[in-house]
């Protein structure tokens, strides 16, 4: 028999596994994207002075 003849009976399981393509679809939400960002920030500042400096910050008022 030649190739041809041999490979007939695979042409329909050819065509049935071609019709068997994953498809990927990527569309947009129907509803709008929120984020909610409940964030609460805190902070401390510390700061250390000498004597002299808390001495004079205390007696002239209006250095800064």
């Amino acid at each position: 028999m030649t190739l041809m003849f041999r490979s007939l009976p695979l042409l329909p399981t050819i065509f049935l596994l071609s019709g068997c393509v994953p498809r990927i679809e990527v569309s947009a939400p129907k509803e709008p994207i929120t984020i909610n960002m409940n964030v609460n920030i805190e902070h401390e500042i510390h700061i250390s002075a000498d004597k002299e400096v808390e001495a004079l910050l205390k007696n002239q008022r209006d250095v800064f």
